[in-house]
């Protein structure tokens, strides 16, 4: 994919946040897609924002996933959930994601609560090795992508898999409508 020299992320855990290799350990055997489809590729730390990145990397912005978490309040308790969505559009936040959070407002986490709930350097945030108590909402669009760039919990690298993986993660859900287009 584009420029990105990959290997498989189980053989490289320097590549990876302590809960994202923990994760691809605990990868189920039964999965649609097998652990060793997940692959790690370094990249330059200052290039891991969206744009920067795929221009560097030469890698379509219609094969690169982000993943923004949202938090909303019910009844004095912060429900979190990570939106999977393709670069190329925006997550739904004040309708769809707070409607499936079920508060009355969401937005997106602030950067310091994000960092530390997940254990993930900002601009590297990605669903695999999220909070158990996390939903996951995926965009349909990120599904039928072949194979999707996404964070690896840290700037410096990127992980490379089938869009289809993404939904098939603990507390995961295909969300209809989730995104919409960049304008």
């Amino acid at each position: 994919m584009g420029t990105l020299k990959t290997e498989t992320a189980r053989t490289r855990s320097d590549l990876l946040a302590p809960s994202v290799a923990a994760a691809l350990d605990a990868w189920p055997a039964d999965a649609p897609v097998d652990a060793d489809q997940v692959l790690v590729a370094p990249i330059d730390a200052a290039l891991s924002d969206t744009a920067a990145f795929c221009e560097a990397y030469e890698v379509s912005p219609e094969e690169t996933v982000n993943c923004v978490i949202v938090a909303g309040k019910r009844e004095g308790e912060v429900r979190y959930a990570a939106c999977v969505v393709l670069a190329t559009t925006r997550a739904d936040v004040n309708s769809v994601v707070r409607r499936h959070l079920g508060v009355r407002k969401c937005s997106f986490a602030p950067m310091d609560d994000a960092v530390s709930a997940t254990g993930m350097e900002y601009g590297g945030i990605t669903p695999i090795g999220l909070p158990a108590d996390w939903s996951v909402l995926v965009d349909p669009r990120v599904v039928a992508v072949p194979h999707v760039v996404i964070g690896s919990g840290i700037r410096g690298s990127k992980i490379v898999l089938p869009g289809a993986a993404l939904a098939a993660l603990p507390n995961a859900e295909v969300v209809p409508d989730l995104a919409k287009p960049v304008q």
